[in-house]
């Protein structure tokens, strides 16, 4: 019986952190003995804010580091670079034939970006869910791998599939959102708004490349308050992520233990965020480590991406050829 196909991209922008491990990348190494798994850099994508062309190569270089050091094993997934695959723009531009301007200025994403940055409303930011599309069909994936705020994408990439098939006939399967249920984790911000982001109050998110000074820094700033008056009373949500973060990286024992001392109001936050910080440095240096050694090796990286994308590029030329032959551009 064959494995279903996933198909995951995560952008070259920005360093990874805490939050894109245990939303994405963990759960990227369980699929791997599962399914057969194509997951990318989204180097193009990553090219509608305009990174600087020096830092590029760098950037998806240390991005592939990563999910290797976090576990991923690039001899069981084909891990590839977005731009490496000629097969996923040609779909891309066959797609646009078939996405309209009017519902994808309605994405939520899209009408954010442009709330926040209006001078840089350009097409690549306006088709950027018809490029995911592309992303996707162009392996014919059935499962994506997303979070909640991405999930609109894939019902828009299950909508041009179904219009190319009712166009052109049966071709692509129409993808779904697979998020693990309840093992889909939102890693909260130090500062206790929202999630980690690579891009908003860097000061509180905990980075895959920060040093053990750095988390400890990070973690001591974690909002918390005065403690508890009341015997069992209710964590306010600021205390809980800190607890959240705890279940993650420390014991069951230690989670245990500060939770019997905040319900017996005899907790001391400043011993609290002190083991979680090195409890937090004992998981998160081995993959700091790890990758720091991968990046100094480029030509190791090199060789993992050529390999995954001619891994990718198998399937990719096998779609493209269809998708040709069905719309009619096939003249010889």
């Amino acid at each position: 019986m064959s494995k279903q196909i996933v198909v995951s991209g995560i952008r070259s922008t920005g360093y990874l952190h805490l939050g894109n491990y245990f939303g994405a990348m963990r759960n990227y190494v369980k699929m791997q003995d599962d399914y057969n798994c194509f997951f990318f850099v989204a180097d193009y994508h990553s090219l509608t804010t305009h990174p600087d062309p020096k830092d590029l190569k760098a950037n998806v270089f240390r991005v592939v580091a990563e999910n290797i050091a976090g576990g991923l094993d690039p001899e069981k997934v084909a891990l590839y670079a977005q731009s490496d695959i000629p097969e996923i723009p040609e779909l891309y531009l066959l797609l646009n034939m078939l996405a309209y301007k009017g519902e994808l200025e309605k994405v939520p994403t899209f009408k954010d970006k442009v709330r926040l940055n209006p001078d840089n409303v350009n097409a690549g930011l306006l088709t950027y869910p018809v490029l995911m599309t592309a992303d996707i069909l162009i392996h014919k994936a059935l499962l994506v791998p997303v979070g909640k705020d991405q999930e609109q994408h894939v019902e828009m990439a299950r909508n041009f599939a179904q219009r190319f098939n009712h166009r052109y006939g049966e071709l692509f399967p129409e993808p779904h959102p697979f998020n693990f249920g309840d093992n889909l984790i939102k890693v909260p911000s130090l500062d206790g708004n929202g999630k980690m982001s690579k891009s908003e109050n860097l000061n509180a998110t905990i980075f895959l490349s920060d040093d053990d000074d750095t988390i400890r820094k990070k973690i001591m700033k974690a909002k918390t308050d005065s403690g508890p008056t009341e015997a069992n009373s209710e964590m306010p949500e600021y205390i809980q992520n800190v607890f959240l973060l705890l279940k993650l990286v420390s014991s069951t024992e230690t989670v245990a233990a500060f939770t019997d001392a905040y319900n017996g109001c005899t907790i001391r936050y400043g011993d609290m965020k002190k083991q979680l910080a090195e409890d937090m440095i004992r998981f998160i240096a081995p993959i700091r480590e790890k990758a720091l050694g991968l990046q100094q090796d480029e030509a190791a990286i090199r060789k993992i991406l050529k390999e995954g994308a001619e891994k990718a590029r198998e399937s990719a030329s096998r779609t493209i050829s269809e998708a040709r032959k069905a719309i009619g551009i096939n003249y010889y």
